[in-house]
């Protein structure tokens, strides 16, 4: 299921249902409990069988890079037809969930993420693009687009200024994690943009997405009617932002990459958090 990769997506859903719930006056101050539980728990289940269903697909190349070669499908810990098994009974559950505690259009949302996530990512693009997570990286937008459904059965402008946030943040996100793992990725024969292109064009589309995803980060802000300090914070975090990427440079750039992947993680981590924490103050 690779619950590492998945806590990200929830990060990033439950502000969005503090937002949503925020936005739509509604009675109650905050998610229900109920809500909350229904939608984290179907969104680790939709994404640990889009993850469960990649693994399946792309065994082969796991052979070939030292970072996925200890995989269970690879190992043979688990046979490909119990793996198809196990992801498709997450798939149902999760859509189950939504579907009964949410709304019918958060559980659409789920399926659609699942499915661009297996189809159009792993099948379509990764092999064929060097753009294949700029693209991909939809289907981990999502989840912020299915936790503002699920309060509301509908979706607004600071949901969708929330899902462009992530839009921008994926490809800087994991171009760095490329950078670090650029040999396996090559030896697998995967044209991730770190392995075809000179560190200069890697450099400069990093810098365009860096700027699109705090851009996008002050919208969401404005968007939300969010106070003065939460300014502050995202203006900090996006100027440590910019100074992780100006160290991808020269012979260190392994080292650099490293070091801006995790505070990618930090910069949402942090973000999500300053939001879920700015709703409760304008609750109070």
């Amino acid at each position: 299921m690779k619950l590492r990769v998945v806590e990200l997506l929830l990060v990033t859903t439950l502000p969005a249902l503090f937002l949503a719930t925020y936005a739509a006056n509604h009675a109650h101050k905050y998610p229900s409990l109920k809500l909350t539980i229904a939608t984290l728990l179907g969104g680790t289940l939709a994404a640990g069988a889009s993850n469960a269903y990649n693994m399946i697909i792309e065994v082969d190349s796991d052979r070939l890079m030292k970072r996925t070669d200890k995989r269970p499908l690879v190992n043979g810990d688990v046979t490909a037809q119990a793996a198809f098994g196990f992801a498709l009974l997450l798939t149902i559950s999760s859509l189950v969930i939504f579907f009964i505690f949410t709304t019918l259009w958060a559980t659409a949302l789920t399926l659609i993420a699942i499915c661009f996530y297996v189809f159009i990512y792993t099948i379509g693009l990764k092999r064929r693009t060097s753009q294949n997570i700029v693209w991909g990286g939809i289907a981990g937008c999502m989840p912020v687009l299915i936790g503002w459904a699920a309060v509301t059965n509908s979706l607004s402008l600071t949901a969708w200024l929330f899902f462009l946030l992530i839009f921008f943040w994926t490809p800087p996100h994991f171009w760095a994690l490329a950078i670090k793992y650029k040999d396996d990725y090559a030896a697998a024969g995967i044209p991730m943009l770190p392995v075809v292109a000179t560190m200069q064009s890697v450099q400069r589309q990093m810098w365009l997405h860096t700027v699109g995803m705090i851009a996008c980060s002050l919208a969401l802000l404005s968007s939300a009617h969010m106070p003065l300090w939460s300014w502050i914070v995202t203006v900090a975090l996006g100027l440590g932002f910019v100074f992780q990427l100006i160290k991808i440079n020269g012979k260190e750039s392994g080292v650099a990459a490293a070091k801006l992947f995790q505070w990618s993680i930090t910069y949402l981590s942090v973000y999500s958090l300053m939001l879920v924490i700015g709703v409760i103050l304008a609750k109070a």
